[in-house]
């Protein structure tokens, strides 16, 4: 009986392997179109992980890799003892939360409300103004956003005192407790055309039986929204939020740079920015190595979090 379950198990493993291989000669045009991406993926996301040596050694630049002193955990220990490094964390998590509720929900709420939109003269137009913010720079945007929030004739205290709801005035940008939603505002207005695109594709390819079905049965458009579009669209809206979760502590620096001032650093300095300003900026490479190492590891176990849960609840999952 055993050697029967052997042989059986030897020709199932046997046919899996034929198989790949039929598919692997049917399909290598794809696979032969795919190796560039896998180069420039191995490259630029896999090779530079050789250099988290640098977190466990005192790195002096002109040396090779293992010429350098081992000091194991210091650099670790040194960052965790560091209160400035808990301030900006709760900076990188307070930012990162907001703009994830907000930049998540908003764009597929405006991409349904888009959809339901019947000219689509209007539609494509509403559309293109949307995401044309995408492409302007960061530095374009803080430009933008610092004149509107200006003292000097800015156009937000200027509608502020016209309706009559300040007397003079308001200083925004030097408010610290004002900058994460500062942060948030502009990176929505940057980002909410673009983000809505996936969803809108999404729309696009359910089934439009469906809706002439529930009109048949007399349901309203908010119903049909309702009980079609949005599940229609969680699978979509599922994987995004598994990646966009996975990527909360990784929220780069460039809003926070740009907007921020000596006023408001309490307020603006995330991880990102730290790791800059304390370990390239002051030459201590190895204790950034280690800031940017602790970001890999915490995005990574979130991701499986998110993922793990979603799998777990909602059949729903990226791997």
């Amino acid at each position: 009986m055993k050697a029967v379950t052997e042989s059986g198990g030897s020709i199932r493993i046997a046919v899996k392997k034929k198989r790949l291989w039929t598919t692997f000669k049917e399909q290598k045009a794809l696979y032969a179109m795919s190796l560039p991406f896998i180069a420039v993926v191995f490259v630029f996301h896999y090779l530079p992980v050789w250099g988290w040596l640098m977190a466990f050694q005192n790195y002096k630049p002109g040396r090779g890799i293992f010429e350098q002193k081992w000091v194991g955990f210091d650099h670790f220990a040194a960052l965790f003892t560091d209160e400035k490094f808990y301030l900006v964390l709760r900076n990188t998590f307070a930012m990162s939360i907001m703009g994830l509720i907000v930049g998540f929900t908003v764009p597929i709420l405006f991409a349904v409300l888009l959809n339901e939109l019947r000219g689509s003269a209007f539609k494509r137009t509403v559309q293109t103004i949307s995401y044309l913010p995408h492409f302007v720079s960061w530095v374009v945007v803080a430009g933008i956003v610092t004149k509107m929030l200006s003292m000097d004739g800015g156009a937000v205290n200027q509608l502020l005192m016209f309706l009559g709801l300040i007397d003079g005035p308001i200083q925004f940008m030097a408010k610290g407790s004002w900058f994460w939603y500062i942060v948030t505002g502009s990176d929505l207005w940057k980002e909410m055309g673009w983000s809505a695109i996936i969803y809108l594709a999404a729309i696009t390819g359910i089934d439009q039986e469906q809706f002439e079905a529930a009109k048949v049965d007399g349901a309203s458009r908010l119903r049909q929204i309702w009980h079609i579009t949005l599940p229609s669209i969680a699978p979509t809206i599922v994987i995004l939020f598994i990646m966009s979760f996975g990527h909360l502590i990784s929220i780069g620096f460039e809003k926070q740079f740009l907007l921020g001032n000596p006023m408001v650093i309490d307020h603006s300095e995330v991880l990102d920015l730290y790791a800059l300003n304390y370990g390239l900026g002051m030459g201590r490479f190895s204790f950034g190595t280690a800031i940017g190492m602790f970001n890999s590891i915490v995005s990574i176990i979130l991701l499986l979090v998110a993922n793990g849960f979603f799998k777990k609840f909602m059949k729903q999952s990226i791997m």
